[in-house]
């Protein structure tokens, strides 16, 4: 049986288009989310949440907030709770969150950040972050 050129090349492309798929889902990594939403109001509305989004063992806070206009009447609480899959960390996301004092020493400080993403003056201001949090 002959297979033609085209053929054969198709089959290369689908391979190698579904190895680079299977790779990037192999560094994908999961985590979980959960928020409150309160909504409430008459004709125009608003609504206001917070949450945590956990990844590797870490919090993350976020908010949530919005304005809605329309049929809009009265209040409401809604409680979310789920998984956060696909996570695929970006190239600029090489920054890993100071935890011991030990990571900050011999110039740790400039490559570690605090939970929220800021930097580090110097040593000592990364030592004080891993032993009090602020």
């Amino acid at each position: 049986m002959h297979i033609s050129a085209k053929l054969r090349a198709a089959f290369i492309g689908l391979a190698a288009l579904s190895g680079l798929t299977l790779s990037s889902a192999a560094n994908a990594d999961s985590g979980s989310i959960s928020f409150t939403v309160l909504k409430a109001g008459f004709v125009v509305g608003g609504s206001a949440g917070s949450g945590v989004l956990t990844f590797h063992g870490r919090s993350y806070p976020i908010s949530i907030g919005g304005l809605s206009y329309g049929f809009t009447f009265g209040a409401s609480e809604t409680r979310f709770r789920g998984t956060v899959t696909n996570v695929q960390l970006g190239q600029g996301e090489a920054a890993s969150v100071a935890t011991k004092k030990d990571e900050c020493k011999k110039g740790g400080w400039a490559d570690l950040t605090r939970a929220d993403g800021t930097s580090f003056k110097n040593q000592g201001d990364c030592i004080q972050y891993v032993n009090t949090g602020k």
